[in-house]
């Protein structure tokens, strides 16, 4: 490990017990909370670009704000996700995008990395993320962990680590997560907006449906 690696490591860790305290988790089926939001407002340009899954032309769209280090939300890429694209997303119903919400640094880094990876590999750093959270982010050492995990991409370690010392990068995650807080009332991971209707907590599919189908049918 370099000089800059373990500076980075130092940098991490210590944002990540300063921050520890505002990393609370939502149950996991929170109730549909109030709070809609506005498709014109919902889609104004964000901070760093959305990279959509599906069909521009789809007649339902959904945002989800989500933090790496969320086990809710990893439920949702894990369990709920596979299913929702190949009922909704592969069959032209639902254009869907993830944004940014970390609630400490070490999800920051994983978002960051994502980034750093490409658009086209974006998608599927993300779903190896959550796919093995538990081997990095609770993980006795979680940047040596998501290190790991990122050269399974063919990431070099130069590119990781720089990518990590990418401040412009980093505060664009941020402000992602700040823009919702402020402007939608984002306060839990995962939540979601279903044309513009608020939804909080990793529901399951049926209770997609149960909004999704009447907007398909509309």
């Amino acid at each position: 490990m370099t000089h800059e690696m373990k500076t980075n490591r130092r940098h991490f860790v210590t944002l990540m017990a300063a921050g520890s305290a505002s990393a609370a988790l939502p149950s996991l089926a929170q109730a549909q909370s109030a709070g809609d939001v506005p498709m014109v407002q919902l889609m104004q340009p964000s901070p760093l670009p959305d990279l959509w899954v599906g069909s521009k032309d789809a007649p339902v769209t959904m945002v989800e704000y989500a933090s790496m280090t969320c086990p809710h939300c990893a439920h949702f890429h894990n369990e709920t996700w596979p299913e929702l694209k190949k009922t909704y997303i592969d069959t032209g119903k639902l254009r869907f995008v993830l944004r940014e919400f970390p609630f400490d640094p070490l999800a920051t880094a994983g978002f960051m990395l994502a980034r750093c990876a490409g658009d086209d590999k974006r998608e599927a750093v993300v779903e190896l993320l959550f796919s093995q959270q538990q081997a990095w982010a609770f993980s006795d050492k979680p940047l040596e962990g998501l290190q790991n995990l990122i050269r399974q991409t063919g990431m070099s370690q130069q590119t990781f680590e720089s990518c990590l010392r990418d401040k412009a990068l980093f505060d664009n995650v941020n402000a992602v997560r700040d823009r919702a807080a402020k402007e939608f009332k984002v306060d839990s991971t995962p939540t979601f907006f279903i044309n513009g209707r608020k939804v909080n907590g990793s529901i399951p599919l049926s209770e997609f449906a149960k909004i999704i189908d009447p907007l398909v049918k509309a």
